[in-house]
């Protein structure tokens, strides 16, 4: 069984899917929960996930993130599509932007699917300026890249669209063979902190903001 939740609006998105993941865990607190992203992706845990049961509780809730980023991984998920939306256990898939294709046939698996798109009209100067976090980062002014941050969330951003910024800006980076500012391996590890952050927030072992804005002011 397959939610699906998607867009351009990838805050809304984001938060719905995870409102359904909540309230699933409490409706079901017996419900053995997993989490499978884009970094940690193995096709043989996933195909466990599909078929397997916990020992005292009738189904898995597995939150898929943004599983599609990565050509490799969304076509090895594609594959088990079938398979994922026959299970018995229950998978949330959350994704941002993707092609209406791979859309189109998630969407005809899923017992549910929702698109969350910006309406052109509501796009403002201040959303496009948001970027500029990512020009920073490109050039690793961190004194800049913290003030830009907080400025932006000061003024209304999430922080969460702002760590989606700055994944993607450091990805496409890294798959670019880093820059004159960058090595590789100065962005991977960029890039494992932000994933760090994004999970230990998820655990409650910090509020997002307040734990993303400690990572920019070490990093």
């Amino acid at each position: 069984m397959i939610y699906f939740f998607h867009g351009t609006d990838i805050d809304k998105a984001r938060t719905k899917a995870h409102e359904l993941v909540d309230s699933l865990r409490k409706k079901k607190p017996d419900a053995a929960f997993f989490i499978i992203n884009s970094e940690n992706f193995n096709l043989v845990q996933l195909q466990e996930y599909i078929g397997g049961q916990g020992l005292f509780s009738n189904k898995y809730i597995v939150f898929l993130d943004r599983l599609c980023e990565k050509k490799d991984v969304k076509e090895e998920f594609i594959n088990v599509l079938k398979e994922i939306s026959e299970s018995e256990n229950i998978f949330i898939l959350f994704e941002g932007k993707i092609d209406k294709v791979t859309a189109t046939k998630i969407e005809k698996k899923s017992e549910k699917a929702v698109v969350f798109d910006l309406k052109q009209a509501e796009k403002t100067e201040e959303d496009s300026n948001v970027f500029e976090l990512a020009n920073v980062l490109g050039r690793k002014d961190k004194k800049e890249l913290w003030m830009l941050y907080r400025e932006y969330v000061d003024k209304g951003s999430a922080p969460e669209e702002l760590h989606g910024i700055l994944f993607w800006k450091a990805k496409t980076m890294l798959l670019a063979g880093g820059n004159s500012y960058w090595k590789q391996d100065e962005l991977m590890s960029f890039i494992d902190g932000l994933i760090t952050v994004y999970h230990e927030a998820r655990r409650g072992n910090h509020e997002f903001e307040t734990g993303f804005e400690s990572f920019l002011l070490k990093s």
